[in-house]
């Protein structure tokens, strides 16, 4: 079965010579209908499979069998997506050697965003792409700034931009960060109804979003027959658990959303690279991450790289890295669909990838002293270890 659903056919709504006449002659009405049907017509051929281009190379579930890539469905939709998807794309001098290991590993969900380089990641996204050839699921993070007065004008207008520059027909996943909490709820879900009506998205979700908001969409989209959102994108490591392991649980077993968490390194202090101080050309002696420098030299900061020295023995007794045994406990989770990966160097991704052969170490009895060590675990209803 096909993992991925063909987010980059690029000819696949491109008209016919002499169709634009007629497309300019149809009514709002016929257009509307016509994009429904593209749309149940799209959902049902991306489950068959259907759309597969002679000339595109498919990445199939069978990767796994020689990489050991894990597929999961993005919450409880039917769209499959690799177990680790990669983020952030703008280190721009590697970025074509990266989604190469990536996707040669079996990974079929990359993550961007206009913010990244200024829009120059979605370029150099899209040209690689175009370049192999690849279909995958993609996700698109869309900005919260995005999303207010109106939202659903800024919203396309910025998914257009975004699109063309990736030189994308659509995408199979676009994430709302609502950093305005002053737009109506009813206004974001018609938005993003919108964009997929449009036919330039077949999922949406949200991105740092609280669970109340979360659920109040999912009430707002009953209400209005609107069209829901099936995953929350959301920071979760070893020192960040509480949302994701005792609000987005409930939220998945009741109305299906999952996670696509990020930064499961929690910005490189889980390599356990900043043991011994801030090394020169790391990230937090970079003077835009002050923050990150003043995280780590606090009090607990220097608790956390006590701990990492613990966790580091269970690493040790798995025959894994650190980063591999961080990865592999996020994916732990049930509830967790995809962790998206951020890489800098081939090196460091060959690595984090790796973590896919300890996932089936990560054993009750692990993961116990895991909790031990950090001694963070949120009460909750359920065990989600597994």
């Amino acid at each position: 079965m096909q993992v991925s659903f063909a987010c980059t056919d690029h000819g696949l709504k491109a008209p016919r010579n002499g169709e634009h006449s007629k497309q300019n002659a149809t009514s709002p009405n016929t257009a509307s209908q016509a994009r429904a049907r593209f749309r149940t017509v799209a959902l049902i051929a991306r489950s068959l499979g259907s759309f597969t281009h002679r000339y595109h190379h498919n990445l199939k579930e069978s990767t796994a069998k020689l990489t050991g890539m894990k597929y999961r469905n993005l919450g409880k939709s039917g769209l499959r997506v690799s177990c680790l998807g990669l983020g952030d794309l703008s280190v721009c001098q590697v970025a074509e050697q990266l989604m190469t290991i990536a996707y040669e590993s079996g990974v079929n969900l990359f993550d961007t965003a206009e913010v990244y380089s200024g829009g120059k990641a979605e370029i150099i996204l899209g040209n690689i792409i175009k370049k192999k050839c690849w279909r995958l699921a993609l996700g698109l993070l869309a900005l919260g700034n995005l999303l207010p007065q109106p939202a659903t004008l800024t919203l396309l207008s910025g998914l257009k931009g975004s699109l063309q520059r990736m030189q994308l027909e659509y995408v199979d996943v676009v994430f709302a960060n609502r950093t305005d909490n002053n737009t109506p709820m009813e206004e974001i879900v018609r938005a993003m109804t919108h964009v997929i009506n449009q036919g330039m998205s077949m999922y949406w979700g949200t991105s740092r979003w609280s669970a109340m908001e979360i659920m109040e969409a999912y009430s707002v989209a009953r209400q209005f027959n609107l069209i829901p959102p099936v995953c929350e994108q959301a920071e979760y490591h070893f020192f960040q658990r509480d949302k994701v392991e005792t609000q987005l649980p409930e939220l998945y077993h009741k109305i299906g959303v999952g996670v696509v968490s990020w930064s499961p390194l929690a910005c490189g202090i889980i390599t356990g690279k900043y043991e011994n101080g801030i090394p020169e050309c790391s990230r937090a002696s970079m003077k835009p991450y002050q923050w990150l420098r003043d995280k780590i030299m606090s009090e607990d900061g220097r608790k956390q790289q006590a701990k990492l020295k613990e966790l580091a023995h269970i690493a040790e007794k798995l025959g894994c890295t650190l980063p591999q045994l961080a990865i592999a406990w996020c994916l732990r989770n049930e509830g967790v669909s995809s962790v998206l990966l951020g890489s800098s160097n081939p090196t460091q991704l060959t690595e984090n990838l790796g973590a896919i052969q300890v996932i089936p170490k990560m054993t009750a009895g692990i993961a116990s002293e895991v909790d031990h060590i950090l001694g963070n675990r949120p009460h909750s209803k359920r065990d989600y270890h597994h």
